[in-house]
């Protein structure tokens, strides 16, 4: 099977971080992604906007955190994830994430970051420390551990 996801957006709000018992981050946010869809009756141009949550792991997860806000360009290259759970009134409900493997950071140098600094130029990362503190192939054929319900909530 192939599971793998690619979008450009903007950030819809600030990271949050967030660290489990083990030592792992984790970071979420959610991606506003435009889609072209031509030009209407009226000659203006038409676009569709797709609202994305997305979820990073590792030290990816901190340097979004360092360096993305809200309004942000980023690329993101990941899989889609579906999460399920039971309200408390006993309905079952669902719901597709992405969980982040590459982020390019696309703005323009010295935009402000989410800290207020200055930001020297495009950075590009993948979480390339698991858990453990080893290291994952270029390639991600490695597969980082998973973390469990509990981590993601």
């Amino acid at each position: 099977m192939f599971n793998r996801v690619t979008f450009i957006g903007n950030l819809t709000r600030n990271v949050e971080l967030r660290i489990t018992e083990n030592g792992v981050q984790i970071a979420k946010f959610g991606l506003a992604v435009n889609r072209h869809l031509g030009k209407g009756d009226n000659g203006e141009p038409k676009e569709e906007v797709m609202f994305i949550d997305v979820t990073v792991f590792g030290r990816a997860a901190d340097l979004a955190y360092q360096y993305l806000a809200k309004g942000r360009k980023v690329l993101i290259d990941g899989r889609l994830q579906q999460d399920r759970w039971t309200t408390e009134s006993g309905e079952n409900r669902s719901r597709h994430i992405v969980i982040a493997e590459t982020l390019q950071f696309l703005d323009s140098p010295n935009k402000e970051t989410a800290n207020g600094d200055k930001e020297s130029g495009d950075k590009t990362e993948s979480p390339n420390d698991n858990a453990e503190g080893e290291t994952n192939n270029a390639d991600h054929k490695s597969a980082k551990p998973n973390p469990t319900k509990k981590d993601r909530q």
